[in-house]
């Protein structure tokens, strides 16, 4: 902000007064307020209009950058929208993020992409599906699957998912803005501003589910495979833990939710420890400590 030399407000609702002091807490400095802000808009867009019919004057070159129109990204667990690139991004852009399995044992990834700003992929538009195969059989969250969005000058739209230990990888591409126009776009955008709180709570509460969902699964894994390590007391401890979480699972209240699932953590503690001794033994077994050095 130091750097600044003057704040320009763009548009006619920077005439509202906690944004303009908004924006001078922030840059240190109250905004210009001599241009009106509506007049401003109208002469950028003539501005762009003049250029994209070939217009030009001599020694005067104008680099008009075109933006994402509406966020990019894709779904993950519970039906919620990852977003990769945000909307407003200037093109070309690229951008890349992990992500990895939620069971175990799991070969395979749909790749799933949407656009929209809500937070649940039922209320973003779906531009394309593909799928990963061929990712090592890992306990869940182990794989690392690298999702890459680039969009290039024209629009286009690359998404490529790559398992990193083992190169596997596919690709799609796609067209976003293709069959919108720009009343939906505003509509979209407007039904997120609408909406923005609301999304917010659902996001809350299916974060909490999907976290629980894998806490509990997790748990019941190694309740098969080593439940034999727990006294029936330390079970039945264990047990009621779970029980409250599934309770809990369908409810409104994503902070009770996540209350009770760290409770199921924090009961499995002395669990997981001796589940990590028994396989320390069995690794161990029959091989001479010289050989571990």
């Amino acid at each position: 902000p130091a750097d600044i030399k003057g704040v320009v407000l763009v548009g006619g609702a920077t005439r509202m007064p906690q944004i303009r002091r908004t924006v001078t807490e922030f840059f240190g400095q109250p905004p210009l307020t001599n241009l009106n802000p509506d007049e401003v808009v109208a002469l950028g867009a003539a501005v762009q209009a003049n250029k994209l019919v070939g217009n030009r004057e001599r020694d005067n070159e104008w680099l008009l950058p075109d933006v994402i129109p509406l966020s990019l990204g894709i779904e993950t667990m519970g039906g919620l929208t990852e977003k990769i690139i945000p909307r407003n991004s200037t093109i070309p852009v690229a951008r890349a993020q992990e992500f990895t399995t939620f069971k175990d044992g799991q070969t395979a990834m749909a790749i799933h992409v949407v656009q929209g700003e809500r937070e649940k992929v039922a209320d973003c538009r779906s531009l394309a599906r593909f799928e990963l195969r061929g990712i090592p059989p890992m306990a869940a969250g182990a794989a690392r699957i690298r999702v890459a969005f680039e969009v290039d000058a024209d629009g286009l739209l690359s998404v490529s998912a790559q398992e990193q230990t083992t190169g596997v990888h596919a690709t799609i591409v796609v067209k976003p803005s293709y069959g919108l126009t720009d009343d939906e776009i505003a509509h979209m955008l407007q039904d997120s501003f609408a909406h923005a709180s609301d999304d917010m709570r659902a996001r809350a509460l299916t974060e909490a589910q999907v976290e629980a969902d894998r806490i509990v699964a997790a748990t019941e894994s190694a309740l098969r495979a080593d439940g034999d390590l727990l006294s029936p007391v330390e079970r039945k401890a264990i047990d009621d833990a779970i029980a409250t979480v599934n309770a809990r699972r369908n409810g409104d209240d994503h902070q009770a939710l996540r209350a009770s699932a760290e409770a199921l953590n924090n009961a499995t503690t002395e669990f997981a420890a001796r589940r990590m001794d028994r396989s320390m033994r069995v690794a161990l077994a029959g091989k001479r400590v010289d050989a571990l050095t």
